[in-house]
């Protein structure tokens, strides 16, 4: 979940931006007006934590643009402007939410979980990227019209993917909100559920055709759902996540019904389970 930090005051800033990447969030920060209005139009954030008193341009102009330029990104004031009137403007302008300081950081992290559960439960449940259509009522998911059969941690991963599509999605974010930071979840389990994945999108895929995988390896850091970019077969099989192969968990790290086929040492034998596996 991508958010971005709008404060003038540097140490306060960096506080919050530290704060909510060690919740999980995917944050940045900037210390005026302008600068947080070029940073939504490179990437659209989930949420912007927005002071009011900014330089440049003023956050009550950075508010109303946002909300005028990107209705999907929730907005929470947090001003030292604690007066009624102040507040009331800033809710009619569009905030959805409106924090004083000084404030707690347990309190700030409750409100933004409060505000992303509450635009969960009005999103569309219709995901559709990369010629994947995911239906999060009924849990069905189809890769060019070629229904798939995933697992429970298999459907979730790829949920999140797309709820996040076009952004990095780190494994520690991957770890936090689909394993829920299960301590019985081994340190490679996201790069194999990708691998996962990316098999049974290619397994969907119809025989002559030119493909490339959806789902993106940023190097270092993590993965993302991208829109597809055709390339011929032989340039864009299946690819294996990048270092080392990865040592796949073992029994309690992923569901009871998934794990046949993961405790084998060897290449050929991870090979043949993730083949089982599908």
């Amino acid at each position: 979940m991508r958010v971005l930090v709008v404060e003038d005051d540097p140490a306060l800033a960096v506080f919050v931006q530290k704060g909510l990447m060690l919740e999980g969030y995917d944050a940045d920060r900037c210390g005026d007006g302008e600068t947080a209005l070029e940073l939504a139009a490179e990437l659209p954030p989930d949420l912007v934590v927005l002071d009011l008193g900014l330089p440049r341009r003023d956050g009550g102009e950075v508010l109303e643009v946002l909300r005028r330029d990107w209705p999907g990104s929730l907005i929470l004031v947090l001003s030292g402007r604690a007066d009624l009137q102040q507040r009331i403007r800033c809710l009619d302008l569009g905030a959805d939410d409106y924090l004083v300081k000084p404030f707690s950081f347990h309190e700030l992290t409750a409100r933004c979980r409060a505000l992303l559960r509450r635009r969960e439960r009005h999103a569309d449940p219709m995901l559709r990227c990369a010629g994947i259509l995911l239906n999060r009522m009924e849990r069905t998911v189809s890769y060019q019209e070629v229904a798939l059969e995933l697992t429970t941690k298999e459907f979730a991963l790829l949920e999140f993917l797309m709820l996040r599509r076009g952004a990095c999605c780190t494994r520690a974010e991957l770890l936090q909100h689909v394993w829920h930071n299960s301590p019985e979840a081994g340190a490679n389990v996201v790069d194999v559920y990708i691998t996962y994945l990316r098999k049974k999108l290619s397994a969907a895929h119809q025989e002559g055709g030119l493909w490339s995988s959806p789902i993106e390896t940023v190097r270092g850091l993590g993965y993302r759902l991208r829109d597809l970019h055709r390339l011929p077969r032989a340039e864009s099989s299946v690819h294996e996540p990048a270092g080392e192969p990865p040592s796949v968990p073992g029994p309690s790290g992923v569901e009871r019904s998934e794990t046949a086929g993961l405790e084998s040492g060897t290449a050929d034998q991870r090979e043949a389970g993730a083949e089982h596996h599908g």
